[in-house]
């Protein structure tokens, strides 16, 4: 599994997520901090990687574009530090790894995740 970690989130990410066996990028590494969320996901696609972010425009781009890659895993939580929900991120990556590998927007709240397969219609 390879996940490039959008700006919203902690480049301590990466790092976390490594340490569980997932290479992860944070993409102030390959792009520019003001890089539209398209060019994030066309980037994402090019290099197989799943999207990790905060923000919720990559689900309403994904819809418009009727895409089937890359997924998304989406943070919908107010605390966004590994150190308070990485073990439920990682439990959840895990759990829907066949639906990330496939193309799939999964939100993940503290209490539940919800899962769309791509493309969505």
């Amino acid at each position: 599994m390879k996940i490039i970690i959008d700006m919203n989130l902690s480049p301590t990410w990466v790092s976390y997520l490594e340490k569980h066996g997932i290479e992860a990028k944070h993409w102030s590494q390959v792009g520019k901090a003001n890089d539209p969320d398209s060019v994030i996901l066309a980037w994402a696609k090019q290099h197989q990687c799943i999207v990790f972010t905060n923000d919720l425009d990559f689900g309403a781009i994904l819809a418009l574009s009727k895409g089937k890659t890359p997924s998304v895993f989406q943070l919908r939580t107010q605390d966004l530090l590994p150190q308070s929900i990485g073990k439920i991120v990682i439990e959840n990556l895990e759990r829907f790894q066949l639906e990330l590998s496939q193309g799939a927007l999964i939100s993940l709240e503290l209490d539940r995740a919800k899962v769309r397969i791509l493309p969505i219609i």
